[in-house]
């Protein structure tokens, strides 16, 4: 059974938000500042969107492997635009999408709790810009700087509630409803207010996976949400907020 665990950005540092607002917070907290022990003035948008020591600025065309299932967990990487997928395969081969990641996202975080190889695999679903951190400058700019140790926490938490949605969803709800929730996050519903196209398209065999059920069955759902108006194709796939009814409908 894999679970989507597509990740939004930070929250409001300065006066952090109940944890299921973070992620609607996000978008608003470029401007956030903070001085640091030194004095000087800390920006931690700044930090994470600027080359340094200990920091890679790289770009990823679409497809490209970012780090693979196995490789060395030395750095952490931060999502400036694009989106990443994550996918982990089983000893026996099978390959499984666990999670959808949108631009302000941290990944690979798992290097610092220890973890010396990858667990899974990131790969650039559309051209990516993003930030490398290595372990250790990640490490002591956590512990120097305030300001980002609250941004990095707070996306922490609000994923770690992802999670524990994701599992309820998985263990109560239909194929229908989980298809339904999993397409309203990747049109960012809820964050804006409006949902936006979903960009890049996702393989129905992607979809499939995330929510645990075949193929044939989220064809089936599509097929449906596009004859009832919830979804539009037009070059891309566009998510009504009336697919919501899908997701509150008992």
């Amino acid at each position: 059974m894999s679970l989507l665990r597509e990740s939004e950005g930070s929250t409001n540092i300065a006066r952090p938000k109940p944890i299921r607002r973070i992620s609607a917070a996000a978008q608003n907290s470029a401007q956030v500042r903070g001085r640091s022990k030194n004095g000087r003035e800390f920006d931690p948008h700044a930090f994470l969107a600027t080359i340094g020591e200990g920091r890679k600025a790289m770009l990823f065309p679409k497809k490209q492997t970012i780090f693979a299932q196995g490789d060395r967990a030395d750095a952490v990487f931060y999502l400036q635009t694009g989106k990443v997928k994550l996918t982990v395969v089983s000893k026996t081969g099978k390959e499984a999408t666990i999670g959808i990641l949108s631009e302000r996202s941290f990944f690979g975080e798992g290097s610092l709790a220890g973890q010396p190889l990858r667990m899974g695999s990131a790969a650039a679903m559309t051209d990516c810009a993003v930030m490398r951190i290595d372990k250790k400058a990640m490490v002591d700019v956590l512990h120097r700087e305030h300001e980002l140790s609250d941004l990095f926490v707070a996306y922490l938490l609000s994923r770690n509630v992802r999670y524990e949605e994701d599992l309820v969803d998985q263990l109560f709800n239909s194929s229908e409803k989980r298809l339904a929730r999993v397409l309203l996050m990747l049109a960012h519903f809820g964050k804006d207010g409006v949902p936006e196209t979903v960009i890049p398209k996702i393989s129905q065999e992607s979809l499939a996976e995330m929510i645990g059920t075949t193929r044939s069955r989220v064809s089936f759902f599509m097929n449906r949400f596009r004859k009832l108006g919830f979804i539009h194709y037009n070059g891309g796939l566009e998510v009504h907020s009336s697919l919501l009814s899908v997701v509150l409908h008992d």
